[in-house]
């Protein structure tokens, strides 16, 4: 059934599923599941207020989850595999699965970014690499991410 929630009604979570060291890399990140408050299934939406100085997540590619941005305040950095592209209001950045192309975004203005998030709901079959730590996540015994280092031993 449709319905509409004020976004405000939504908890705002700062933290990380990572594990130490990799925690404080996202410090700055602060994330309303707007997809999980709305009941949504086959694709998740996050809103996300980055910080200046924070990063949206580790650099990373998804194997099984396409992803969607659309910058609609502040100045972020766009990091891929081919380089950096400042993005704003207006912009919007596609990541499609299975492309290898590692990606992440990153704060590096004097204001606050806010973003949505919106993708594939697949943990189940989707594995995330992390080309610039020594970080995978993979699928986990109980439908969730299981972290391991990149060579598939456990933290």
């Amino acid at each position: 059934m449709a319905r509409a929630i004020p976004v405000d009604a939504v908890e705002e979570r700062s933290g990380s599923a990572y594990p130490e060291p990799f925690r404080a890399s996202v410090a700055g990140r602060h994330v309303r599941r707007l997809g999980d408050a709305l009941g949504l299934g086959q694709f998740g939406v996050n809103l996300v207020r980055l910080s200046p100085g924070a990063a949206s997540a580790l650099r990373h590619a998804h194997s099984a989850e396409d992803e969607f941005v659309l910058v609609l305040e502040g100045v972020l950095t766009l990091v891929t595999d081919d380089g950096e592209q400042e993005v704003g209001p207006g912009m919007a950045v596609g990541v499609p699965a299975g492309t290898g192309d590692a990606h992440h975004l990153v704060n590096r203005s004097d204001s606050l970014g806010l973003f949505p998030v919106v993708g594939t709901r697949a943990t189940e079959r989707d594995v995330v690499t992390y080309p610039d730590d020594d970080l995978r996540a993979e699928p986990g015994p109980d439908g969730g991410r299981r972290f391991t280092r990149a060579d598939g031993t456990p933290w």
